[in-house]
């Protein structure tokens, strides 16, 4: 996958950080509004695990749960003050866009013994796709490589964006990116490779996504059973089975 390198710009809405702020350590915050949701979120959900677990780790987990839950609370992240990172003033508007080297990284593979060509038209005629990936509700095809995609998100809750194709090489490579101002930036690129020993053929799936909730709602993802690898291996099984047995 091939991505260029942009700089997030300010919002020009100019929207502030609207998180109701408990205390504001030394005055100092450094996590932006959405990450601090996102970590009173995340923190909940590892303490209740925790304590339900009622043994040493869990009371660590429980632990983490409730730094976590104070993180949001307060606005304020000691290991961000250590590096010198503070994300209070990065904005997500119009000229946004993923960050190459930002976000959450996917790279899952899988060997269907059919021929190349056959696994790359199914997949290039985006139609398909919703019946080959569980968390994709639908994918409207606009023209020849723009789209727009609505999956299924955290909790359920209905995720969209428009993708445009930036590299398609017959046989071999479909590469996407969604375009500025998605709800979700998101890059990738599926490859189509002969296997070894006229084997069939190995897929490999490369996706990198910022969702809105920074690194942390892809922690969230995980502990809510949707974590975006565990999703793309059961797709890649689900192609598999489809493309070797019709079913």
């Amino acid at each position: 996958m091939s991505t260029s390198t942009h700089v997030f710009e300010p919002d020009p809405s100019g929207s502030t950080d609207r998180f109701p702020t408990v205390m504001k350590p030394n005055g100092q915050l450094n996590v932006d509004s959405q990450e601090r949701w996102a970590s009173v979120i995340a923190g909940g959900l590892l303490t209740l695990y925790g304590l339900s677990k009622r043994s040493r780790g869990g009371m660590g987990l429980a632990l983490l749960g409730g730094s976590l839950i104070a993180r949001g609370a307060t606005g304020h992240c000691d290991l961000y003050q250590a590096f010198g990172i503070n994300t209070v003033h990065r904005r997500r508007g119009l000229n946004a866009a993923l960050t190459t080297g930002e976000g959450v990284r996917v790279e899952e593979s899988i060997t269907i013994d059919r021929p190349a060509t056959e696994l790359y038209a199914m997949w290039r005629d985006l139609k398909n796709l919703p019946n080959l990936m569980t968390h994709v509700e639908s994918v409207d095809i606009l023209d020849t490589y723009r789209s727009r995609w609505q999956v299924k998100g955290p909790m359920g809750k209905p995720v969209s964006w428009y993708a445009d194709i930036i590299n398609d090489e017959r046989d071999s490579l479909i590469a996407w990116r969604s375009i500025p101002g998605s709800e979700v930036m998101t890059a990738g690129s599926v490859h189509f490779k002969p296997a070894p020993i006229g084997r069939g053929t190995e897929v490999k799936v490369i996706l990198r996504y910022d969702p809105p909730a920074g690194k942390l709602g892809s922690a969230i993802a995980w502990l809510l059973g949707e974590e975006p690898a565990h999703q793309v291996r059961a797709d890649l099984q689900r192609f598999k089975q489809v493309m070797e047995t019709g079913i």
